[in-house]
């Protein structure tokens, strides 16, 4: 094989793998996969796509080898093919950050209007952890904290934060969290919680950031 041909080669397949990224629906089910795996309905649902869409995403990302199927009763359930899927996923995320002023300029507005700008960082919560001053909130979906959540947080899912803000305290501070930036549960339930008298902020990740760092979790891990 000439050297041309060689690299004319490699290079093709390194672009399909970047082509099979190309669409908003499907960067949103890598995110998905992040918090563990699962079946096309789920997917479906929590991406507002059609079932038989969702299942087309999948299958080119099949294709890709970016993400793998394994059959679990009736469903098949889907899983990021390895955790450099995901790193490559949030490196792409971050250069959009840093290099497209419009989407910043989005997340703002969009914070700015639940008042859930101020952010702790996964550097300042993995020191703040040890403290007894705050109370660490997953509000993701109670199957996503089964898979897996940050070590120490409690469960309650955005909707049903409202009923039980009852049992929640007043004289801590509640860092919200949910499956990332561009996930806007923990932004709502800042707004609630905020509402309601309670002193809150968001995390500036989200779980899968946490468990991408090697930070403590516990969970049953579906990425290897």
């Amino acid at each position: 094989m000439k050297t041309r041909e060689f690299k004319t080669h490699v290079y093709n397949e390194l672009a399909a793998i970047t082509k099979s990224l190309a669409s908003p629906h499907r960067l949103e089910i890598i995110e998905l996969l992040a918090q563990g795996a699962r079946h096309v309905e789920y997917i479906a649902e929590n991406t507002g796509l059609s079932i038989a869409n969702a299942s087309q995403h999948l299958q080119i990302l099949k294709k890709a080898r970016l993400v793998k199927a394994e059959k679990r009763g009736k469903y098949s359930y889907y899983s990021l093919a390895t955790m450099k899927v995901y790193k490559a996923w949030l490196a792409m995320r971050e250069l959009g950050f840093s290099q497209n002023a419009e989407i910043n300029s989005l997340i703002n507005e969009f914070r700015r209007s639940k008042n859930s700008l101020e952010s702790v960082s996964i550097d300042e919560l993995s020191k703040r952890l040890k403290q007894q001053d705050i109370l660490l909130l997953d509000v993701r979906p109670a199957d996503e904290y089964e898979q897996g959540h940050i070590r120490s947080s409690i469960s309650i899912p955005s909707e049903e934060l409202t009923e039980k803000l009852r049992d929640l305290p007043k004289d801590k501070q509640i860092i919200a969290y949910c499956r990332g930036p561009l996930c806007a549960m923990a932004d709502d339930a800042v707004q609630i919680l905020q509402n309601h008298g309670f002193q809150s902020v968001r995390l500036a990740g989200g779980f899968p950031e946490w468990a991408s760092r090697g930070l403590p979790v516990d969970h049953k891990s579906d990425v290897k």
